[in-house]
Parts: C-alpha cells; structure tokens; sequence
C-alpha cells in the first residue's frame, strides 16, 4: 500500500505506471464503511490499479458545523484498506494541497440537477462537489470512477460534470449498501445512538412501501401519505420526499411508462441527517 500527500508525489507515482493499464479511482472523504468497501472491491476488480482518496472537501459543506463534525479517523481508514488489500494507492492531500490555500468553489450550470432535492436544502453544495471531483479526476487521470447510489442526485451530477468537460473517464454508479435493518450505510450513522439507528430503518420501510404503491397512485398521493407517516415518528424529521425522473431530477408532471422514476428522502433523526432513495 502507498500512502501519498502531496499533488508532487501522485504525479511521480502516476509517471512510473504503465500507460496501458487502467486506473479506478474511489473518492471518499473517510470514515470508510461497507460500503465504502464494496466501491473499493469494484475498483480492484475492475482495474490494474486502484486510488482511494481520503479529502474532507470544505467546499461542499453548507454548514461549518457539520464540517467540524465529520470523523477523521485516516489511521483506522487505512487499517480497514489494508484488510481489503495491499496495493491500494491512497491519496489523503491537505485542504491547501489541494486549493492552494485557496478554499473555494468554481460555478457550474448543471442544467437544474443541482436545483432540486439536495440542492434546495444544501445551497452551494454541488458547486463543491464539483470543484473537488474535478479536481481529483484531472490529478489521478482515471480509467473509471466509482460513486455509490445512496448519493444518486450527486451520482447524476457528476456524469454531467464528465460530459461538460469532456474528461475521459467512465463514470461508474454502485449499488446502496445497507445495515442489517436497511438503512443505508453512510459515515452519519456512527453520530446515531442505538435506539435512532433502529428507528432510522423506518426510512426504508416507508421507501419500499412508496414502491408498492407506485403505479397505482399517483406521486402527489403517494407524497402526501409519506409526510402522514413521518408525522407519527416523534424522533424523525422529514425534510423531503420526491418523486422524480432519473434522467432530470424533476417531479412528474406526467406518468411515461417508458421513463424511470425515484423516490428520494431526507431525515432527521434527531440531529443527525440521513438521505436514501429507491428506484421505482
């Protein structure tokens, strides 16, 4: 395993690879997980080499708060890696490594898939997401890179991001990992205490009861009978729940059997914020 901190030493490493072979790069920004690690066994098996980067992006954060919050746990990130394997390249720069102490985010017009969901709660957030994915995939020149489904908004973002620049990568989207009672696995979940974990499973449960419901009542009923469930939950807020088209990200303004729909979610429970979504 390589452990790497400065742009200097990628571009070194990168110039001793063999230009035929092909690179996955896994984004992270620590405090890995199942999930994490089914992205990062993708990569492996899909690729000569793979780089994990480990980059608490302070772009992307609306909130300093929650900045502040985030786990930094780089020495158990790295044991957990090496558990995977031991020719993963891992790329954990500064915040001035990578901004060159110039913390800031560039503008995109994402074509309003940065508008809705995500976007209204989280003002600036896909900027960020951005500014710091563009960043990494113009410094590790990747063959591929993977994305995991439990952030599909981001997911959809990001491919067009790809398109924009025209960056020769294949944008790769994994399937959500989820906990024994089906939550979704995310690095929030460690904030939770026991009893708003088993709560929290209430989000899936209501997600896959949407799906059923799906297709034989319309989305505005189907929005309207979430918002009533949540409202029985003392210890869980809900912030959103939309249905939209996969492609756009917008409501349904009339059913196309030849579409694909989503539903996506946004929870409190307690101060914690948990997102899931589920294909219809």
């Amino acid at each position: 395993m390589k452990l790497i901190n400065t742009i200097k030493e990628l571009n070194l490493l990168l110039e001793s690879l063999d230009k035929s072979k092909t690179i996955g790069l896994v984004p992270t920004m620590g405090a890995l997980h199942l999930g994490h690690i089914s992205l990062i066994e993708q990569a492996i098996k899909e690729n000569d080499f793979t780089i994990v980067s480990i980059f608490v992006n302070p772009t992307q954060f609306n909130n300093k708060e929650d900045l502040a919050k985030y786990p930094n746990t780089l020495n158990e990130d790295i044991l957990l890696l090496k558990s995977v394997s031991n020719h993963i390249i891992v790329f954990s720069p500064s915040a001035n490594e990578i901004y060159s102490g110039n913390i800031s985010s560039q503008s995109y017009d994402f074509n309003g898939l940065d508008k809705v969901m995500e976007g209204k709660f989280r003002k600036g957030h896909f900027n960020g997401v951005g500014t710091i994915v563009e960043k990494l995939l113009t410094l590790t020149k990747p063959t591929r890179a993977y994305f995991g489904e439990k952030d599909f908004q981001q997911l959809q973002i990001i491919r067009k991001l790809v398109a924009i620049k025209d960056l020769p990568v294949s944008i790769i989207g994994c399937p959500i990992i989820r906990e024994y009672n089906g939550l979704a696995m995310s690095s929030r979940n460690e904030r939770l205490s026991e009893t708003l974990r088993e709560e929290a499973a209430f989000i899936y449960k209501t997600l896959k009861s949407a799906k059923e419901k799906f297709g034989t009542k319309n989305a505005e009923y189907i929005m309207d009978w979430v918002k009533n469930e949540f409202s029985a939950q003392p210890n869980l807020e809900l912030e959103y729940f939309k249905i939209v088209d996969e492609a756009q990200l917008q409501p349904i303004s009339e059913f196309d059997k030849n579409s694909k729909y989503r539903a996506f979610i946004a929870v409190y429970a307690g101060e914690v914020r948990l997102i899931d979504n589920l294909a219809l």
